[in-house]
């Protein structure tokens, strides 16, 4: 199947496994805050009710579930390293959703600035681009056919 080696291919570099656990923790972390109110977090309904009346997102508990279900599930797709291409590329359009909403008014994150998102957009977008590597269940599926 020529989608399924699209999907899977990656290389056998140990390069991309520091940057794939790494955001992929971060990620699942910040998606169990809106979804589940975990470390500190809000939950779904704390969460929806601050992006409808913050962010202008709505409905809220909808975009809520969308940007914690994907940082959640994104997160824990790249931790295994399995379709890390889909889940990079999801990661890095809620990034960037995050970047145009919430820190658009400036760079640094002391100010609330977009440094850190941007910065989990890129890591993530360069999982969207070079797959999972080395140790993922991405390179152990392509390689078994």
């Amino acid at each position: 199947m020529k989608i399924k080696k699209i999907l899977l291919k990656t290389s056998n570099s140990f390069a991309l496994l520091p940057v794939r656990l790494g955001v992929g923790v971060i990620m699942a972390a910040h998606g169990s805050q809106k979804l589940f109110g975990w470390f500190g977090g809000y939950g779904l309904k704390g969460t929806g009710q601050f992006f409808a009346e913050n962010l202008g997102l709505k409905p809220g508990m909808l975009m809520a579930a969308l940007a914690g279900g994907t940082e959640f599930i994104g997160g824990i797709l790249l931790i295994i390293g399995l379709l890390t291409r889909i889940s990079g590329l999801a990661l890095a359009g809620t990034m960037a959703v995050a970047i145009a909403t919430a820190h658009s008014s400036a760079f640094f994150a002391d100010q609330g600035g977009m440094e850190y998102p941007l910065m989990l957009l890129l890591a993530s977008l360069t999982m969207a681009i070079g797959g999972g590597g080395a140790f993922s269940l991405d390179r152990k599926l392509i390689k078994s056919e």
